[in-house]
C-alpha cells in the first residue's frame, strides 16, 4: 500500500550527504543481432552501442536522485579508463580511489536478439588491487556504501573482505549504512567473504533470482507451494522468502519485483509489501542498478528504509521509460516524487 512520504521531514547534516561505491565499472559494447548465432556461425549486428556499466548505473542514478556520489575502487589508464572518467564527470560522480597505471579498465561483449543475451568480459585494472585498496574509505555519519556483486569476485574480493572487518563497519555503533545488491554472482562467492558479509548486516536488495541463490547459500528454507497452484501465487512467495532471508540474515531485505514493487522486512519486524508501478518493458537491462541507486540516495538524506523504497520503485519504473537504448536510465527526484504523489492522488478504482 502507498503511503504519503512526501511529507517527510529530512535528517540534518553536518555534512553533504555522500553514496560511495566500492564496486567496479567496466565499458559495455552491446552488440544488437537478429538471431543469436550457433558456434561456428557468422552474424552480423546491425547496431552497436558503448556505455560505462557496472557500479556506474547506480551510481549514476543516486547522483540524479540528489545525492554526492564517490566511486572508490580502482580505475586504470587507457581509452576505456578514459571514456568511463568522462561518463563519471558528466554524471557528477567523484573518483576518490587509486588508479592503475599501465592497464586499462576492462570491457564486457553484450549480445542481444531483444530477448537472450550472452556475455563475454574482459577485465581490467578494476578487477585488481591488495586488500588495502579500501583503506582511504572512511565514511561520515549518515553515508552510505554500496557494495555490487561485481565486487566480490577475483582480487577486488579481498578488499572488500578487508574493508567490511574493519571497526568502522561492524555493525555495532555503525553511523552509516552498508547496501549490497549482490548479483548471482553469490553462487560463486567464497564461503568466508559471504559469512563476513552476512555478519556485517547490511541492507540487502535483491531480486527474486539473486534471493533464491542466496537463500541456496545460506542453506534457508522457504514455502514456495503457492506458485503451484493455477491462479499462482507470486505475491505470497515472495512475501515468505523475503520473511525468511530476514530472520536468518538478521538484517533489512528488499526484495524487488519490477511492477509489482518490493518486499521490506527489517529486523524484528514483520514483512511489508510496497507497490510498484506499471511500465511497458520497453528495456533489455534490469533497472535494479536504478532502483538501488535511488535507494542510496534516499538513504543517505536520512529516510526511513520503507519511503526509500517506495521513492526508488517509482525511479525504476521512470528508469524504464526513458531508458538509453534499452538502458534504464534513472529520473531526478522531482520526477520520481511526482509520479508518487500523482498515484497518491488518483482516485481509487472500485
Amino acid at each position: 500500500m502507498l503511503s504519503d512520504i512526501l511529507h517527510k521531514i529530512r535528517a540534518q547534516r553536518d555534512h553533504e550527504p555522500t553514496v560511495i561505491s566500492i564496486g567496479q565499472i567496466w565499458v559495455d559494447i552491446t552488440m544488437h543481432v537478429q538471431e543469436m548465432p550457433q558456434p561456428g556461425e557468422f552474424t552480423n549486428a546491425p547496431s552497436v552501442t558503448k556505455s560505462a556499466s557496472g557500479s556506474f548505473h547506480v551510481l549514476q542514478a543516486a547522483s540524479r536522485m540528489g545525492a554526492r556520489t564517490e566511486l572508490a575502487s580502482i580505475m586504470g589508464t587507457g581509452p576505456w579508463s578514459t571514456m568511463l572518467r568522462d561518463s563519471l564527470r558528466r554524471s557528477h560522480i567523484l573518483h576518490t580511489g587509486p588508479t592503475r597505471p599501465n592497464q586499462d579498465n576492462g570491457f564486457r561483449i553484450v549480445l542481444t536478439d531483444g530477448m537472450q543475451k550472452s556475455y563475454v568480459a574482459h577485465h581490467g585494472a578494476e578487477a585488481h588491487g591488495d586488500p588495502g585498496v579500501f583503506a582511504h574509505v572512511r565514511p561520515q555519519r549518515g553515508d552510505v556504501v554500496h557494495i555490487s556483486g561485481n565486487a566480490l569476485m577475483n582480487e577486488s574480493s579481498l578488499a572488500v573482505n578487508a574493508f567490511i572487518q574493519q571497526l568502522q563497519c561492524r555493525p555495532q555503533g555503525r553511523e552509516f549504512r552498508i547496501v549490497i545488491n549482490p548479483t548471482n554472482t553469490l553462487r560463486l562467492v567464497n564461503d568466508q567473504l559471504l559469512e563476513n558479509l552476512v555478519l556485517t548486516r547490511p541492507i540487502w536488495s535483491m531480486n527474486r533470482q539473486e534471493a533464491r541463490t542466496l537463500a541456496y547459500r545460506l542453506g534457508v528454507s522457504f514455502d514456495e507451494s503457492a506458485t503451484m497452484r493455477v491462479n499462482a501465487g507470486f505475491d505470497e512467495s515472495m512475501h515468505a522468502l523475503c520473511e525468511a532471508l530476514g530472520e536468518t540474515l538478521r538484517a533489512p531485505v528488499v526484495l524487488r519485483a519490477g511492477s509489482r514493487g518490493a518486499w521490506v522486512r527489517q529486523h524484528g519486524k514483520g514483512v511489508e509489501h510496497i507497490d510498484g508501478f506499471p511500465t511497458k518493458a520497453t528495456h533489455i537491462r534490469s533497472a535494479g542498478p536504478a532502483h538501488t541507486g535511488a535507494l542510496c540516495a534516499l538513504l543517505a538524506e536520512g529516510w526511513d528504509l520503507e519511503s526509500s523504497v517506495q521513492i526508488a520503485n517509482a525511479a525504476a519504473s521512470l528508469a524504464i521509460e526513458h531508458n538509453h537504448a534499452g538502458i534504464p536510465f534513472c529520473p531526478t527526484y522531482d520526477e520520481a516524487a511526482k509520479l508518487v504523489s500523482d498515484a497518491l492522488t488518483a482516485p481509487k478504482k472500485d
